[in-house]
């Protein structure tokens, strides 16, 4: 979907922008999309919702910057010139967090980094804000952002409450609880994804069949 600089962009539109990340094109429960940090750093609900939230800063203003200057950039250095804004953008929330939390900092480790080449982001700036107006091209930023956010926190969560019987630190059940360690460790990473992607698909199923019946 592009838009011509100029046109009109109707609600509707930038709505759809919006919403598309959180549910019909969520980047973990439907195109399951950066999975290397998703599997890495949502051990702790704590680490998940800070990388959520640097990814979710480099989404919006990356998309910003490179739809305003989506006309000037040529072809041949397209992909190249995304890269370097989306860099400058990371390399701000690196020194962001790390001036917020050493201990957090030291959890997401060189994965800060790596949300330079996250496919999320660049399948973002190549699809969407390179052909998009500016204020379209920030909700859709925000919207795959949050989608990428709630799916982090959602297997952080579940990890860190089975598997240390904690959330953000604080303990839940009390000294007799037995914690399932192995939700800490990468086998119950792609063991709670897993899970979360059939609950995500059968959600849908069951909306499909409800828009079938009416």
């Amino acid at each position: 979907m592009g838009h011509d600089h100029g046109a009109t962009v109707s609600p509707s539109e930038n709505m759809e922008a919006f919403l598309n990340g959180l549910w019909k094109q969520n980047p973990v429960f439907v195109q399951v999309l950066g999975t290397c940090p998703t599997m890495a750093i949502t051990n702790s609900a704590r680490n998940a919702v800070a990388m959520g939230l640097a990814t979710l800063f480099v989404l919006v203003f990356s998309n910003m910057l490179i739809s305003m200057v989506r006309r000037l950039v040529q072809k041949q250095v397209r992909i190249a010139t995304y890269i370097l804004i989306i860099a400058t953008f990371v390399t701000m929330v690196d020194y962001i967090i790390k001036a917020v939390s050493i201990d957090v900092y030291k959890a997401l480790g060189p994965f800060i980094a790596l949300i330079v080449v996250n496919c999320i982001i660049l399948g973002r700036a190549e699809a969407f804000a390179g052909k998009n107006p500016v204020w379209q091209s920030i909700l859709d930023g925000f919207g795959m952002g949050i989608g990428f956010f709630i799916a982090l926190f959602c297997l952080g969560s579940v990890r860190e409450i089975l598997g240390a019987g904690t959330l953000f630190g604080f303990s839940l059940f009390g000294s007799n609880f037995q914690p399932w360690v192995l939700f800490l460790l990468p086998s119950g990473g792609f063991f709670t994804l897993a899970s979360w992607l059939l609950v995500f698909a059968w959600w849908k199923e069951r909306g499909k069949a409800k828009e079938a019946q009416a």
